[in-house]
């Protein structure tokens, strides 16, 4: 009898547990928009670089850029900063990412690197140098400079009253000719979230 008291409550406890089990977590497929927050978001990065980006593409620099050389080169753009000055942790490196992906996707420019990345393949070319075969080294002085520099930021602007929350993040983009220090193209994308408790 005992034995048999000692099951059920094995069993009952067992299914106690289980009830109250931890979180679950299952694979959702990446192009799903799961929002959980009014934050930041990779979709929201994903979004304003797509949009942004096609509309830097459809202003007059390019076409007079293309009209200006003889080169068939296009346009090479250095990404010089996107400063986050939202009070949120925004992760500056997949936004510029996804602006770099959208803009080579569109065949229309290049890249060149800038900041740490750029000294860091300067460092491995030096190395090279010293190192690699005559034939097989990447020449020092054959960098290609950049025509464009890229640079802009977020804010973020917050209202709230009782339960709702609306959020609201402004980004801001510039184009700057690097030859004339002109202003080729300025952008700005809105995007506003409510939540409620």
């Amino acid at each position: 009898m005992m034995a048999k008291l000692g099951a059920a409550a094995l069993m009952g406890s067992a299914l106690l547990l289980a009830g109250c089990g931890g979180p679950s977590v299952e694979r959702v497929d990446v192009n799903q928009e799961i929002a959980l927050t009014d934050r930041w978001n990779d979709e929201d990065s994903r979004l304003v670089a797509e949009e942004m980006m096609q509309d830097m593409l459809t202003f007059p620099w390019l076409t007079r850029y293309k009209m200006s050389t003889d080169d068939v080169r296009r346009p090479t753009v250095v990404i010089h900063t996107i400063r986050n000055k939202t009070s949120e942790h925004i992760p500056s490196e997949t936004f510029v990412n996804d602006i770099k992906r959208e803009l080579l996707r569109s065949g229309d420019v290049d890249f060149v690197v800038s900041g740490d990345e750029r000294d860091q393949i300067r460092d491995e070319r030096r190395d090279q140098e010293l190192n690699a075969s005559s034939d097989t080294q990447a020449q020092m002085g054959q960098e290609t400079g950049a025509n464009f520099a890229l640079s802009g930021s977020i804010n973020s602007f917050v209202d709230q009253l009782g339960d709702t929350r609306v959020t609201s993040y402004q980004v801001d983009m510039k184009l700057i000719d690097m030859t004339s220090n002109r202003e080729v193209w300025n952008g700005q994308k809105k995007i506003k979230k409510k939540m409620s408790r």
